[in-house]
């Protein structure tokens, strides 16, 4: 008898915590502290009352990796000394604003362990390629959590270029087989009116995307990497690539709505493929 490989590992689950939830996107440089303690508490929260949950943390570079990447574009390749002085730069930003936030989730009692993507990860042509994840597995089954974030990586062909952490999500998703993929920003969900920002789309799917599009607009702040327009797209085709995965766009601005997205409720706007 052959057994068939689950679709998703019911115990997993990844969450970006945004740059604009972490940052002051409009101001070069600068964390809001309190927002990250604010987070880091019902995270611990979550893991007390859910102990058997594997959790993935990533978040955005904010303020930090967006304004050094918008003092020198690099998001489509590194060639020559400048552009290399300004892919250490932009890696120095989101490394800094990193520490920021494993010293708020040590602070917390998270047994957090940082896993740098221009530390263990190859792109080919703007998209990763490989990323060795026996370490982050290792990690997980230890019941630590392994924090990634938004970085510059090596690349085969363009010498260096910069990732996402939805584009981390993505790679590793089909690798750890995440049940939900949790996106906490500053917006109660994807709006279908803005800017007027009234109403929030329930639920996108390939249906129903080209109507939400047109209401998607980029980031009013400094975001190298697409906007939210961008996200909508990249966590579509994750929840179509992923039999059973579940994505949520969500305000993670309440520390409460952090604490029940991560135990299963499902604020905001909910991303489903259609298998």
């Amino acid at each position: 008898m052959v057994l068939r490989r689950p679709r998703y590992n019911a115990r997993m689950v990844f969450l970006k915590l945004g740059g604009s939830l972490i940052t002051d996107k409009h101001r070069p440089y600068t964390p809001l502290p309190g927002r990250r303690r604010g987070l880091a508490e019902p995270i611990a929260a979550a893991r007390r009352a859910r102990p058997e949950m594997r959790l993935l943390l990533g978040h955005g570079s904010g303020s930090f990796g967006h304004w050094a990447a918008q003092e020198g574009d690099i998001r489509h390749g590194v060639r020559e000394a400048d552009d290399w002085r300004r892919f250490v730069r932009i890696w120095h930003a989101a490394q800094r604003l990193n520490r920021l936030v494993m010293d708020a989730l040590l602070g917390a009692g998270v047994p957090a362990v940082a896993f740098p993507p221009s530390a263990a990860t190859m792109a080919e042509d703007g998209a990763l390629r490989r990323w060795e994840v026996a370490p982050l597995e290792a990690a997980l089954a230890a019941g630590l959590v392994p924090v990634t974030y938004g970085d510059v990586v090596f690349d085969t062909r363009r010498g260096g270029v910069i990732v996402s952490t939805e584009e981390i999500f993505a790679f590793l998703a089909p690798r750890l087989r995440p049940r939900r993929v949790l996106i906490a920003g500053v917006e109660a969900g994807v709006w279908a009116d803005y800017p007027a920002c009234t109403r929030v789309v329930p639920e996108i799917t390939s249906a129903n995307l080209a109507a939400v599009l047109p209401a998607l607009q980029g980031s009013a702040a400094a975001d190298v990497t697409g906007g939210m327009a961008a996200k909508v797209r990249e966590m579509l085709a994750l929840a179509e690539a992923v039999p059973g995965l579940d994505v949520l766009i969500f305000d993670g601005r309440d520390a409460e709505r952090v604490r029940v997205a991560l135990l299963g409720a499902s604020p905001g706007t909910r991303i489903m493929g259609n298998s």
